[in-house]
């Protein structure tokens, strides 16, 4: 019955269904209920720490609900969007027409981004072709040569843009994250092109690839859904983006990993990422927050991600960490003094 967990993914289409049908606060619904009512109860429902043994290990690994449930997702996070970019323009109310682009943002943001991440990890072509597809919906595709190529092998040093400093505010950290991490696309994809023997600007560059086919949607969403449309969808993508950056913000916040004599780091361990056992932000967002085993093991299915004593412990789950960081000094008070607990456990 653990397997059925994620379903809960799917409040999150019925509650921004319910805000396209609604105006004024109403249209807001997502929003309350995930960053709101979430990290509420995640303050009371109990940590989950129970990690899979070998045998339920290989049946999760083997049980096509998993992938099904992923699949099933990508044609709802289309269907939404263009639903949402269909929608009448509410003239005169400014209120609704956000309330909306909020919440077709925390799609982008948890089924778009988040999901497009999971399957960028994959090694199939058709699931990674659908992590591509997902991660569109929000213009964000570079970050898929960048993550597996440059964040996986990069993280917690400096010179991984997604990686928090410590004491850096997160509306920093947003510009810095995201541009950094653009262009280190661009240039992991010209160096793979040097090593194919091919010109930096070859169509197999995927950077290339993705430049284009933003381009093409960007000027499709003009073409039918005109000016007004074009904006709420830009709009909608930034806030996408936006949680994105969040999430990276809180994954690695202030975890640096220590350099020998020769400058070498360490290989990446589960303390240089924080964990979180909080059970229903880890069922919304497929086991994200087990995050220092993910990235001990980068491929390792999201239904089988395992939590260890040595990763450092967030003090409430993803939700409402997301919430702490947009507080800087708030955040920095709570989370500071686990650090050090975490620094004594190391």
């Amino acid at each position: 019955m653990r397997k059925y967990k994620y379903l809960t993914i799917f409040l999150l289409p019925l509650t921004v269904w319910v805000a396209f049908h609604q105006v004024g606060w109403l249209t807001f619904i997502p929003l309350f209920v995930f960053f709101i009512a979430v990290p509420l109860l995640e303050l009371i429902v109990p940590k989950d720490r129970y990690n899979l043994n070998e045998s339920e290990i290989e049946e999760a690994k083997n049980d096509p609900f998993y992938q099904i449930l992923m699949y099933t997702l990508v044609p709802v996070q289309i269907f939404f969007l263009l639903y949402f970019l269909n929608l009448p323009f509410p003239e005169g109310d400014t209120l609704t027409l956000v309330g909306r682009v909020f919440s077709m943002g925390i799609m982008c943001g948890v089924i778009g981004i988040n999901l497009g991440h999971e399957l960028g990890h994959r090694h199939n072509t058709w699931e990674l072709f659908l992590g591509e597809i997902l991660m569109l919906t929000s213009l964000e595709n570079h970050f898929i040569p960048y993550h597996n190529r440059g964040h996986h092998f990069q993280v917690a040093t400096r010179q991984d843009p997604a990686t928090a400093r410590k004491g850096e505010w997160l509306y920093v950290f947003w510009f810095r994250s995201q541009i950094g991490s653009y262009i280190q696309a661009w240039k992991i994809e010209m160096k793979r092109m040097k090593i194919m023997q091919l010109p930096s600007l070859h169509w197999k560059n995927k950077m290339v690839i993705y430049t284009l086919v933003h381009a093409l949607l960007l000027a499709s969403i003009y073409a039918f859904f005109g000016f007004t449309g074009l904006l709420s969808f830009l709009a909608a993508a930034l806030i996408g983006i936006l949680l994105l950056e969040t999430v990276n913000y809180i994954e690695h916040y202030g975890l640096l990993r220590q350099q020998d004599e020769k400058g070498v780091f360490e290989r990446v361990k589960r303390k240089h990422s924080w964990n979180s056992n909080h059970f229903i932000g880890r069922a919304l967002l497929f086991e994200l927050s087990r995050h220092s085993d993910h990235h001990y093991k980068a491929d390792k299915p999201y239904q089988v991600l395992a939590s260890y004593e040595d990763a450092p412990q967030m003090p409430t789950g993803y939700p409402g960490m997301m919430v702490l960081a947009l507080f800087p000094p708030l955040f920095f008070s709570i989370v500071h003094p686990h650090m050090s607990r975490s620094a004594q456990l190391a």
